[in-house]
Protein backbone atom coordinates (compact mmCIF):
# COMPACT_ATOMS: atom_id res chain seq x y z
CA UNK A 1 0.00 0.00 0.00
CA UNK A 2 1.54 2.94 -0.76
CA UNK A 3 1.00 6.63 0.37
CA UNK A 4 -1.38 9.91 -0.79
CA UNK A 5 0.90 12.53 -1.43
CA UNK A 6 -0.57 16.18 -1.37
CA UNK A 7 1.86 19.05 -3.59
CA UNK A 8 0.17 22.42 -2.13
CA UNK A 9 1.26 25.57 -4.71
CA UNK A 10 1.38 23.15 -7.71
CA UNK A 11 1.23 25.58 -10.37
CA UNK A 12 4.07 27.11 -9.14
CA UNK A 13 8.30 26.90 -10.40
CA UNK A 14 8.70 24.65 -6.97
CA UNK A 15 5.36 22.31 -6.82
CA UNK A 16 5.68 21.95 -10.61
CA UNK A 17 9.97 20.49 -9.68
CA UNK A 18 8.33 18.30 -6.50
CA UNK A 19 5.88 16.32 -8.71
CA UNK A 20 8.56 15.70 -11.75
CA UNK A 21 10.81 14.73 -8.96
CA UNK A 22 8.77 12.86 -6.88
CA UNK A 23 7.64 10.99 -10.64
CA UNK A 24 11.47 10.55 -11.06
CA UNK A 25 12.47 8.95 -7.86
CA UNK A 26 9.55 6.80 -8.15
CA UNK A 27 8.44 7.85 -4.67
CA UNK A 28 5.75 5.24 -3.42
CA UNK A 29 2.61 7.26 -3.55
CA UNK A 30 -0.54 5.90 -5.08
CA UNK A 31 -2.30 8.81 -5.78
CA UNK A 32 -0.65 12.09 -5.79
CA UNK A 33 -3.06 15.65 -5.46
CA UNK A 34 -2.04 18.84 -6.88
CA UNK A 35 -3.55 21.52 -5.08
CA UNK A 36 -4.00 25.49 -5.64
CA UNK A 37 -5.43 28.21 -4.82
CA UNK A 38 -8.75 29.12 -6.40
CA UNK A 39 -8.34 30.80 -9.03
CA UNK A 40 -5.90 27.88 -10.46
CA UNK A 41 -8.59 25.63 -9.94
CA UNK A 42 -8.81 22.95 -12.95
CA UNK A 43 -4.87 23.97 -14.37
CA UNK A 44 -3.28 20.82 -15.60
CA UNK A 45 -0.22 20.31 -14.26
CA UNK A 46 2.23 17.04 -15.54
CA UNK A 47 3.38 14.45 -12.75
CA UNK A 48 5.31 11.78 -14.75
CA UNK A 49 3.21 10.60 -17.66
CA UNK A 50 0.23 11.37 -16.47
CA UNK A 51 -1.92 15.04 -15.92
CA UNK A 52 -3.51 16.16 -12.85
CA UNK A 53 -5.96 18.79 -12.47
CA UNK A 54 -5.68 21.03 -9.96
CA UNK A 55 -7.88 21.30 -6.87
CA UNK A 56 -8.80 24.40 -4.40
CA UNK A 57 -6.76 24.04 -1.17
CA UNK A 58 -9.04 25.61 0.78
CA UNK A 59 -11.45 22.84 -0.23
CA UNK A 60 -9.59 19.97 0.69
CA UNK A 61 -9.81 17.43 3.11
CA UNK A 62 -6.63 16.13 4.46
CA UNK A 63 -7.84 13.77 6.64
CA UNK A 64 -6.65 10.65 4.36
CA UNK A 65 -3.52 12.21 3.40
CA UNK A 66 -0.40 11.16 4.42
CA UNK A 67 2.28 14.09 3.45
CA UNK A 68 1.72 17.55 2.06
CA UNK A 69 4.03 18.83 0.10
CA UNK A 70 3.51 22.88 0.71
CA UNK A 71 5.56 25.74 -1.93
CA UNK A 72 2.53 28.00 -1.64
CA UNK A 73 4.20 30.87 0.52
CA UNK A 74 4.78 31.89 4.01
CA UNK A 75 1.61 33.67 4.96
CA UNK A 76 -0.73 30.35 3.44
CA UNK A 77 1.32 27.94 5.14
CA UNK A 78 1.02 29.72 8.39
CA UNK A 79 -2.84 29.57 7.59
CA UNK A 80 -3.18 25.91 6.17
CA UNK A 81 0.04 23.60 7.87
CA UNK A 82 -1.14 23.45 11.51
CA UNK A 83 -4.92 22.65 10.18
CA UNK A 84 -2.96 20.22 8.22
CA UNK A 85 -0.98 18.69 10.42
CA UNK A 86 -4.19 18.41 12.75
CA UNK A 87 -5.45 16.41 10.62
CA UNK A 88 -2.73 14.04 10.93
CA UNK A 89 -1.12 14.62 7.63
CA UNK A 90 2.53 15.88 7.65
CA UNK A 91 3.57 18.85 6.15
CA UNK A 92 6.68 19.54 4.50
CA UNK A 93 6.77 22.92 4.42
CA UNK A 94 9.01 25.15 1.66
CA UNK A 95 8.63 28.52 3.77
CA UNK A 96 10.37 30.05 6.00
CA UNK A 97 6.68 30.09 8.10
CA UNK A 98 8.22 27.52 10.58
CA UNK A 99 12.32 27.18 10.00
CA UNK A 100 12.88 28.82 13.49
CA UNK A 101 9.70 27.42 15.55
CA UNK A 102 11.87 25.27 18.23
CA UNK A 103 9.01 22.57 17.86
CA UNK A 104 9.58 22.15 13.82
CA UNK A 105 12.60 20.13 12.56
CA UNK A 106 14.70 22.08 9.82
CA UNK A 107 16.07 19.31 7.89
CA UNK A 108 18.42 18.76 5.31
CA UNK A 109 18.51 14.84 5.27
CA UNK A 110 22.41 14.30 4.20
CA UNK A 111 23.20 16.86 6.89
CA UNK A 112 20.82 16.53 10.33
CA UNK A 113 18.34 13.32 9.10
CA UNK A 114 17.77 12.17 12.81
CA UNK A 115 16.24 15.60 13.95
CA UNK A 116 13.59 14.66 11.95
CA UNK A 117 12.16 12.42 14.72
CA UNK A 118 10.85 15.93 16.51
CA UNK A 119 7.85 16.20 13.55
CA UNK A 120 5.62 14.37 15.90
CA UNK A 121 4.97 17.98 17.80
CA UNK A 122 3.37 19.95 15.07
CA UNK A 123 3.64 17.14 12.25
CA UNK A 124 5.31 20.06 10.60
CA UNK A 125 8.93 19.75 9.27
CA UNK A 126 10.72 22.33 7.35
CA UNK A 127 12.48 22.91 4.58
CA UNK A 128 15.60 25.51 4.74
CA UNK A 129 16.10 28.18 2.29
CA UNK A 130 17.93 27.31 -0.84
CA UNK A 131 20.61 29.11 -0.27
CA UNK A 132 21.34 27.38 2.97
CA UNK A 133 20.38 23.76 1.91
CA UNK A 134 23.23 23.62 -0.51
CA UNK A 135 25.85 25.45 2.05
CA UNK A 136 24.84 23.08 4.45
CA UNK A 137 25.55 19.84 2.81
CA UNK A 138 28.63 21.03 1.60
CA UNK A 139 29.69 22.52 5.16
CA UNK A 140 28.68 19.64 7.08
CA UNK A 141 31.53 16.78 6.14
CA UNK A 142 34.02 19.48 6.57
CA UNK A 143 32.40 20.16 10.03
CA UNK A 144 33.08 16.53 11.22
CA UNK A 145 36.24 16.46 9.82
CA UNK A 146 38.16 19.73 11.34
CA UNK A 147 35.09 21.77 13.20
CA UNK A 148 33.88 24.98 11.66
CA UNK A 149 34.50 27.76 14.03
CA UNK A 150 33.34 30.86 10.99
CA UNK A 151 31.78 31.24 7.45
CA UNK A 152 31.87 34.30 5.22
CA UNK A 153 29.28 33.35 2.83
CA UNK A 154 28.29 35.43 -0.77
CA UNK A 155 25.77 34.15 -2.46
CA UNK A 156 24.84 34.82 -6.39
CA UNK A 157 21.66 33.50 -6.02
CA UNK A 158 19.11 32.99 -9.56
CA UNK A 159 15.98 34.89 -10.30
CA UNK A 160 14.00 32.15 -10.00
CA UNK A 161 14.69 32.12 -6.19
CA UNK A 162 12.16 34.82 -6.34
CA UNK A 163 9.28 33.01 -8.73
CA UNK A 164 8.06 32.77 -12.26
CA UNK A 165 7.95 37.07 -12.36
CA UNK A 166 11.01 37.27 -11.77
CA UNK A 167 12.60 34.67 -14.47
CA UNK A 168 10.00 36.85 -16.85
CA UNK A 169 11.40 40.18 -15.64
CA UNK A 170 14.89 38.62 -16.45
CA UNK A 171 13.86 37.47 -20.29
CA UNK A 172 11.92 40.72 -20.91
CA UNK A 173 14.90 43.20 -20.03
CA UNK A 174 17.20 41.40 -21.54
CA UNK A 175 15.12 41.72 -24.63
CA UNK A 176 14.38 45.10 -24.27
CA UNK A 177 18.50 45.21 -24.08
CA UNK A 178 18.84 44.28 -27.23
CA UNK A 179 16.10 45.93 -29.04
CA UNK A 180 16.30 49.26 -27.71
CA UNK A 181 12.55 49.21 -25.75
CA UNK A 182 12.74 51.01 -22.20
CA UNK A 183 13.83 48.86 -19.27
CA UNK A 184 10.83 47.84 -16.87
CA UNK A 185 11.78 47.07 -13.37
CA UNK A 186 9.15 45.78 -11.24
CA UNK A 187 9.95 42.84 -9.03
CA UNK A 188 13.66 44.29 -8.78
CA UNK A 189 14.35 47.19 -7.00
CA UNK A 190 16.90 47.58 -9.99
CA UNK A 191 17.01 46.81 -13.27
CA UNK A 192 18.76 42.58 -13.47
CA UNK A 193 19.47 42.18 -16.97
CA UNK A 194 23.24 42.11 -17.31
CA UNK A 195 23.53 43.78 -13.59
CA UNK A 196 23.61 42.45 -10.29
CA UNK A 197 21.47 43.24 -6.84
CA UNK A 198 23.22 42.89 -3.68
CA UNK A 199 19.99 42.75 -1.84
CA UNK A 200 17.59 39.96 -1.48
CA UNK A 201 14.67 40.40 1.11
CA UNK A 202 13.70 43.04 3.22
CA UNK A 203 16.15 45.42 5.27
CA UNK A 204 16.64 44.63 9.02
CA UNK A 205 17.63 47.02 11.48
CA UNK A 206 21.44 45.98 11.33
CA UNK A 207 21.36 46.43 8.08
CA UNK A 208 21.36 42.77 6.84
CA UNK A 209 18.29 41.70 4.59
CA UNK A 210 16.36 39.00 6.13
CA UNK A 211 17.63 36.47 3.44
CA UNK A 212 21.75 36.82 4.67
CA UNK A 213 19.71 36.48 8.45
CA UNK A 214 17.85 33.54 6.98
CA UNK A 215 21.38 31.60 5.94
CA UNK A 216 23.21 32.58 9.22
CA UNK A 217 20.27 31.20 11.78
CA UNK A 218 19.39 28.59 9.66
CA UNK A 219 23.13 27.28 9.16
CA UNK A 220 23.49 27.34 13.03
CA UNK A 221 20.08 25.29 14.07
CA UNK A 222 20.78 22.59 10.98
CA UNK A 223 24.52 22.21 11.71
CA UNK A 224 26.05 23.76 15.06
CA UNK A 225 24.94 27.16 17.08
CA UNK A 226 28.58 27.68 18.05
CA UNK A 227 29.58 28.40 14.30
CA UNK A 228 30.46 32.15 13.73
CA UNK A 229 28.58 32.99 10.40
CA UNK A 230 28.25 36.36 8.42
CA UNK A 231 26.67 36.39 5.13
CA UNK A 232 26.75 38.55 1.88
CA UNK A 233 22.95 37.63 -0.77
CA UNK A 234 23.10 38.79 -4.08
CA UNK A 235 20.68 38.49 -7.40
CA UNK A 236 22.58 37.33 -10.24
CA UNK A 237 20.85 37.88 -13.94
CA UNK A 238 21.03 33.44 -14.06
CA UNK A 239 17.46 32.02 -14.45
CA UNK A 240 18.37 28.66 -12.49
CA UNK A 241 20.94 27.63 -9.85
CA UNK A 242 22.47 29.58 -6.92
CA UNK A 243 26.32 30.08 -6.48
CA UNK A 244 28.01 30.76 -3.22
CA UNK A 245 31.91 31.60 -2.39
CA UNK A 246 32.20 30.16 1.23
CA UNK A 247 35.54 30.78 3.21
CA UNK A 248 35.81 29.01 6.35
CA UNK A 249 38.29 28.77 9.61
CA UNK A 250 38.61 26.16 11.15
CA UNK A 251 39.25 24.86 15.15
CA UNK A 252 41.65 22.38 13.37
CA UNK A 253 44.13 22.27 10.32
CA UNK A 254 42.85 20.43 7.30
CA UNK A 255 44.95 20.40 4.24
CA UNK A 256 43.10 21.28 0.57
CA UNK A 257 43.62 17.46 -0.22
CA UNK A 258 42.09 16.47 3.09
CA UNK A 259 39.21 18.84 2.37
CA UNK A 260 38.86 17.77 -1.29
CA UNK A 261 38.80 13.63 -0.24
CA UNK A 262 36.47 14.63 2.42
CA UNK A 263 33.99 15.97 0.08
CA UNK A 264 34.40 13.84 -2.65
CA UNK A 265 33.18 10.92 -0.42
CA UNK A 266 30.00 13.27 0.98
CA UNK A 267 26.82 12.49 0.41
CA UNK A 268 24.73 14.89 -2.24
CA UNK A 269 28.05 16.52 -2.69
CA UNK A 270 30.32 15.92 -6.14
CA UNK A 271 33.80 17.79 -6.88
CA UNK A 272 34.89 18.90 -10.20
CA UNK A 273 37.86 20.90 -9.49
CA UNK A 274 40.36 20.93 -12.50
CA UNK A 275 42.40 23.79 -11.15
CA UNK A 276 42.36 25.17 -15.57
CA UNK A 277 40.46 26.87 -17.69
CA UNK A 278 36.65 25.45 -17.35
CA UNK A 279 37.86 22.73 -14.78
CA UNK A 280 34.97 24.10 -12.23
CA UNK A 281 31.07 24.19 -12.34
CA UNK A 282 29.17 27.48 -13.25
CA UNK A 283 25.04 27.85 -12.67
CA UNK A 284 23.98 27.01 -16.36
CA UNK A 285 25.78 23.21 -16.15
CA UNK A 286 24.11 22.96 -12.32
CA UNK A 287 20.63 23.29 -13.87
CA UNK A 288 18.56 20.14 -13.54
CA UNK A 289 20.98 18.18 -11.29
CA UNK A 290 20.40 16.65 -8.27
CA UNK A 291 23.87 17.23 -6.99
CA UNK A 292 25.60 20.36 -4.75
CA UNK A 293 28.76 20.74 -6.64
CA UNK A 294 31.72 22.18 -4.98
CA UNK A 295 34.80 23.47 -6.98
CA UNK A 296 37.85 26.05 -6.81
CA UNK A 297 38.97 24.43 -3.07
CA UNK A 298 41.99 26.24 -1.84
CA UNK A 299 43.70 27.62 1.55
CA UNK A 300 43.01 30.63 2.46
CA UNK A 301 46.10 31.96 3.79
CA UNK A 302 44.73 34.84 5.98
CA UNK A 303 43.78 33.25 8.92
CA UNK A 304 44.27 29.94 10.56
CA UNK A 305 43.19 26.62 9.06
CA UNK A 306 41.58 28.56 6.51
CA UNK A 307 39.89 27.39 3.40
CA UNK A 308 37.65 28.80 0.46
CA UNK A 309 35.33 27.11 -2.42
CA UNK A 310 32.79 27.33 -4.58
CA UNK A 311 29.09 25.59 -4.69
CA UNK A 312 26.55 25.80 -6.82
CA UNK A 313 23.42 24.20 -7.03
CA UNK A 314 20.08 23.78 -8.82
CA UNK A 315 17.64 26.02 -5.94
CA UNK A 316 14.33 24.81 -7.50
CA UNK A 317 15.65 20.95 -6.72
CA UNK A 318 18.40 20.61 -4.04
CA UNK A 319 17.43 24.31 -2.55
CA UNK A 320 13.83 23.28 -2.39
CA UNK A 321 11.56 20.64 -4.20
CA UNK A 322 14.44 17.83 -4.20
CA UNK A 323 15.06 18.51 -0.27
CA UNK A 324 11.30 18.33 0.35
CA UNK A 325 10.69 14.96 -1.16
CA UNK A 326 14.67 13.41 0.41
CA UNK A 327 12.27 14.50 3.36
CA UNK A 328 9.59 12.63 2.82
CA UNK A 329 11.41 9.92 1.45
CA UNK A 330 13.65 9.77 4.61
CA UNK A 331 9.52 9.64 6.83
CA UNK A 332 9.02 6.29 4.71
CA UNK A 333 12.59 4.73 4.80
CA UNK A 334 12.80 5.01 8.37
CA UNK A 335 9.27 3.96 8.97
CA UNK A 336 7.83 6.94 10.38
CA UNK A 337 4.57 7.19 8.70
CA UNK A 338 2.48 4.68 8.18
CA UNK A 339 0.10 4.88 5.27
CA UNK A 340 -3.59 6.02 6.78
CA UNK A 341 -5.30 3.86 4.25
CA UNK A 342 -2.99 0.86 5.25
CA UNK A 343 -3.87 2.22 8.75
CA UNK A 344 -7.67 1.82 7.97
Amino acid sequence: MGYKVAVAGATGNVGREMLDILAERGFPADEVIALASRRSVGTEVSFGDKTLKVKALENYDFSDTDICLMSAGGEVSKQWSPKIGAQGCVVIDNSSAFRYDSDVPLIVPEVNADAIAGFTKKNIIANPNCSTAQLVVALKPLHDAATIKRVVVATYQSVSGAGKDAMDELFSQTRAVFVSDPIEAKKFPKRIAFNVIPHIDVFMEDGYTKEEWKVMAETKKILDPKIKLTCTAVRVPVFVSHSEAVNVEFERPITVEEATEVLRNAPGVLVVDKREAGGYITPYEAAGEDATYVSRIREDATVENGLSFWCVSDNLRKGAALNAVQIAEVLVNRKLLKPKQKAA
